[in-house]
């Protein structure tokens, strides 16, 4: 089940066909997930990637930008994105240990596809949230074989969520978590452009919970924590990759990409020490900025593109907040009972019990 499914609706604006990341268009989503046991370990991981553009259009960069709300995590090709305004690979999410092998897969990959790879470099996108608790993470079992998967899948489209990709081992709010995604589609007065997120969600403690506003973690404590025995409620960390058509400039990315704090904090995050918050949004409204090939003849020295008026970019600041409120609420929502190696229950979050929860709150539908 997914919030809306249940009756939650959160904010006024108005989801896509598929209320996710995929609803902006050219925008494809992939995963690979990796679940296996021995010697007394087990592995619940894998990878998530975001495809910016379709794949004829593929090596056309997107102006982007990047915030981070805390950064108690790691990443790779951010300081790119902040000083040239530009995404020109795909983004991929994983778990801690695993952000060096994903970053070479992807190099290897889009060298492997090019005709002349003398003239071209990349620097891959790659995020990370932690998943020690139900995952062996210093096994780092994902390789190659798993981005390669998971460029293969993907595709527009519905978005798996929950225990996916490198959402399968996290946790979020002391519940099961992982991937979640949501959009938002502006009415035409306001511009008709569309706004979709994907998040990785393993942050928050459950007394901080909220859905709508309606402090339900208050009333959830009966639910066994999985830290109970090992770590503390709050570790962990939120990804969160925006994608919009508007025609935005880097800046206004990077404006962009700072609403997603607003979402996290109306579901009761963002306030742990502990937690890596880092978010990516990209446009790709641009269709003709040239790839970076250093070298390569025929660059035009400037060309004209467009940028939203700053006086109409509220309704997309609005639809961010409330894409990721959701995404994080479906990704909760996805989330089944899952077990660590050692016996421990990483509860679900079943829709009745939410509900129920909702209503001792005093929320209606």
């Amino acid at each position: 089940m997914r919030a809306r499914q249940l009756g939650i609706t959160l904010g006024l604006g108005q989801p896509g066909a598929f209320n996710a990341i995929t609803d902006v268009p050219g925008v494809r989503v992939g995963h690979s997930t990796l679940l296996a046991e021995g010697s007394g370990k087990q592995v619940r991981t894998g990878v998530m990637v975001v495809q910016p553009r379709p794949a004829q259009a593929r090596l056309a960069p997107c102006f982007a930008g990047v915030h981070v709300l805390n950064g108690n995590g790691d990443a790779t090709g951010l300081e790119w994105i902040r000083e040239a305004g530009l995404l020109t690979t795909p983004i991929a999410i994983t778990n801690t240990h695993s952000v060096g092998v994903v970053r070479d897969a992807l190099i290897a990959a889009e060298r492997d596809s090019l005709a002349d790879p003398s003239v071209y470099w990349c620097m891959p996108v790659v995020l990370e949230t932690y998943d020690g608790l139900l995952n062996d993470i210093w096994g780092q079992h994902v390789g190659p074989a798993q981005v390669t998967e998971a460029l293969a899948r993907a595709e527009p489209g519905p978005v798996a969520e929950g225990a996916v990709g490198g959402g399968t081992g996290m946790i979020c709010h002391e519940f099961k978590g992982g991937i979640g995604s949501a959009s938002r589609c502006l009415t035409p007065d306001q511009g008709g452009w569309t706004v979709g997120v994907l998040v990785q969600a393993n942050h928050g403690q459950r007394r901080e919970l909220r859905i709508d506003g309606y402090p339900v973690g208050r009333v959830l404590g009966d639910i066994p924590s999985p830290f109970a025995e090992r770590g503390e409620p709050g570790m962990g960390s939120i990804v969160v990759i925006i994608a919009t058509d508007a025609p935005l400039l880097p800046h206004q990315c990077q404006r962009l990409a700072q609403r997603a704090s607003i979402g996290i904090a109306r579901t009761g995050g963002g306030t742990e020490d502990a937690s890596g918050d880092l978010f990516v949004a990209f446009s790709t409204a641009e269709q003709q900025l040239p790839p970076a090939a250093y070298g390569r003849k025929g660059v035009p020295f400037s060309q004209a593109v467009q940028m939203l008026n700053n006086d109409h970019i509220t309704p997309l600041f609005m639809a961010a907040a409330e894409a990721v409120e959701e995404a994080i609420v479906n990704a909760m929502l996805a989330g089944e009972d899952m077990y660590t190696a050692d016996g421990v229950l990483v509860p679900g979050l079943a829709g009745d019990r939410l509900l129920a929860a909702l209503a001792e709150v005093g929320w209606r539908k």
